[in-house]
C-alpha cells in the first residue's frame, strides 16, 4: 500500500527489465509465504516489534509474524484483567493534563527533556525528520511509515492533522476502566507515556475514537497482533483492566 515516489518507480521498472532479459535467477522476489496485506514500510526498516520494545522508546510497530512470537503475545495478553466498562461521567481531556505536556511527574520516558510529547513521538517514528530553524525539537517535516494503514505519509507541519498521535488505550477508555479514581499526576503519565502513543494517519485515528479492540482494529491486518500487544502492555503497566470482549478479540488477533 506504500505510495512509490519517482525514484522507487524507476527502480521497479528497471527490475522488471532485468527479469525479462535474464529470468528470475539471482533476483529476490516476494515470497508467497508473506502475509497478505502486509506493508514493507511497516514490517521492515526502523519499526520495532512491541515484544522487543516494552517501554515504547523505540520507533514504530513492526508486525508479529512467527508462531513463537504470537505465543509470547498470547501469554502477555492472558495476564490482562477484565471487568465491565464503567460510566464516562466526569471525563474530560483536561483531566489528563494539557496536550502535549513535557512535565508528566511519574518519570515516563522523554518527559522533562525540553521537548513536548508530540514532537518527541514524531522524532521517534519519523524518517527524514527536519526541524524548525534553530530548534532540535520542533519537527516541520518527515516521512512516516504509518502502521495503521500500511501507507507512507509525507508530512509537513502546515498540514499537521494529517498525522495524529494515537493513544493506543484511549484516555476515555482509561477513565471508564479506573483512571477516574487516579491522581491527576498518574493520568498525566498515561497520557504522555510513549508506550501508549503512536503517530498515525489522522483520519484513521479519528475513526477509532475511544474504542477498544472489540470495536476497532487497525485497517492493516498485518499489524493487528502488534497493536493488541501494545494495548496489553499499557493495560498491565497501569493496572487497568479491559472488557471481556476486548480481551477475547486481543487473543484472537494473535492466534488465540
Amino acid at each position: 500500500m506504500t505510495r512509490l515516489r519517482g525514484g522507487a518507480a524507476v527502480a521497479a521498472a528497471m527490475l522488471g527489465m532485468v527479469v525479462l532479459l535474464t529470468g528470475c535467477e539471482g533476483v529476490d522476489l516476494p515470497s508467497d509465504s508473506e502475509p497478505s496485506g502486509s506493508a514493507p514500510a511497516v514490517g521492515s526498516g526502523r519499526a520495532v516489534s512491541p515484544l522487543d520494545n516494552p517501554d515504547g522508546t523505540e520507533p514504530g510497530l513492526a508486525a508479529i509474524t512467527s508462531d513463537a512470537d504470537k505465543a509470547k503475545a498470547r501469554d502477555l495478553i492472558a495476564k490482562v484483567a477484565t471487568k465491565g466498562r464503567g460510566p464516562k461521567t466526569g471525563y474530560d481531556r483536561d483531566e489528563f493534563g494539557y496536550a502535549w505536556m513535557d512535565s508528566a511527574p511519574g518519570g515516563v520516558p522523554f518527559s522533562h527533556n525540553g521537548c513536548d510529547t508530540r514532537n518527541d513521538l514524531l522524532k521517534r517514528d519519523g524518517d527524514d525528520v527536519r526541524f524548525r530553524s534553530g530548534s532540535d525539537c520542533v519537527v516541520t517535516s518527515m516521512t512516516l511509515a504509518d502502521p495503521y494503514t500500511g501507507e507512507e505519509i509525507d508530512w509537513v507541519k502546515a498540514r499537521a492533522t494529517t498525522v495524529q498521535i494515537d493513544h493506543v488505550m484511549p484516555l476515555s477508555y482509561d477513565w471508564q476502566m479506573g483512571a477516574a479514581r487516579w491522581t491527576k499526576g498518574k493520568r498525566e503519565d498515561i497520557a504522555n507515556d510513549p508506550l501508549n502513543l503512536i503517530p498515525v494517519d489522522g483520519p484513521t485515528n479519528g475513526s477509532k475514537s475511544d474504542s477498544g479492540p472489540a470495536s476497532w482494529l487497525p485497517p492493516n491486518k498485518a499489524i493487528r497482533c502488534s497493536y493488541v500487544v501494545r494495548f496489553a502492555q499499557v493495560s498491565l503497566k497501569y493496572e487497568l483492566p479491559v472488557t471481556k470482549a476486548d480481551k477475547e478479540m486481543m487473543l484472537r488477533q494473535c492466534g488465540g
